[in-house]
């Protein structure tokens, strides 16, 4: 974990950048306590993807390679890039979050956050798990307690779990849930995702910190990102870094 600089050892932001200038400008907004998105679905092969995530690497020190939508069939070129950039964090579904701590251990990456990712249900002490690339398609059912998901996750050794998807504030309880069962069973990294806003973003962090998490790492992605321009909005991650100050 030793990549990211977590605000008082406590939060970090996952977010977009348009480009290396606009990444550079909202790290700084946020002193450093960033982790910059690099989506694999948005390249034509790993080669290029590498060589992105290295020009920022260079100038940010950690990158967050993600999926892109959460789409699952990007498992594998998502790890791949890690692979040959040790970025600080690489996003991953359920199913393939254990191949992937393993496959970065085995290079020596233990510095690199894998998180793996679960879905809230109507149910909010239950958990949907095929979140993977066939599973997510061709499976019914997949849907456990949330500690024996993350039990599980704690089998393998993955360091946080991403739950995904928050739709705003519609599955706060679920989070909670989640959150005060990732204290119990010591996976030290929560990570909420999807529909967050400079709005609810208060709500969602506080439930996280109520409930004891260790680290905690939201991800704000298109919501403040401007339509036109295509680059993320500093002046709203300002607002964002008051909100961290202010709870933390």
């Amino acid at each position: 974990m030793s990549k990211i600089n977590f605000y008082k050892d406590k939060v970090a932001v996952n977010l977009l950048a348009g480009n290396l200038e606009n990444a550079k400008e909202v790290s700084k907004a946020l002193d450093g306590h960033a982790i910059i998105g690099v989506l694999s679905k948005n390249f034509r092969d790993v080669d290029s993807a590498v060589d992105y995530t290295n020009e920022f690497l260079k100038e940010l020190g950690v990158v967050s390679v993600g999926l892109g939508a959460g789409d699952p069939a990007q498992w594998k070129m998502a790890l791949e890039i890690a692979g040959r950039t040790n970025p600080g964090h690489v996003n991953q579904v359920f199913t393939t979050a254990p191949y992937a701590k393993g496959f970065l251990m085995s290079r020596g990456y233990s510095d690199t956050v894998v998180n793996a990712l679960i879905s809230p249900t109507d149910d909010v002490n239950k958990v949907k798990i095929t979140t993977g690339p066939y599973s997510s398609v061709g499976s019914k059912g997949g849907v456990v307690d949330v500690e024996a998901a993350l039990n599980m996750l704690k089998d393998t050794g993955v360091d946080s779990i991403k739950f995904f998807h928050m739709k705003g504030t519609k599955y706060l309880e679920n989070l909670k849930v989640v959150a005060e069962a990732s204290v119990k069973i010591g996976i030290p990294i929560i990570e909420p995702t999807g529909g967050i806003t400079v709005d609810n973003f208060e709500q969602i962090l506080k439930v996280c910190i109520d409930a004891g998490c260790q680290k905690i790492i939201p991800h704000v992605y298109s919501s403040i990102i401007n339509k036109e321009t295509g680059m993320t909005e500093v002046s709203m991650v300002k607002e964002i870094f008051e909100i961290i100050k202010k709870l933390v």
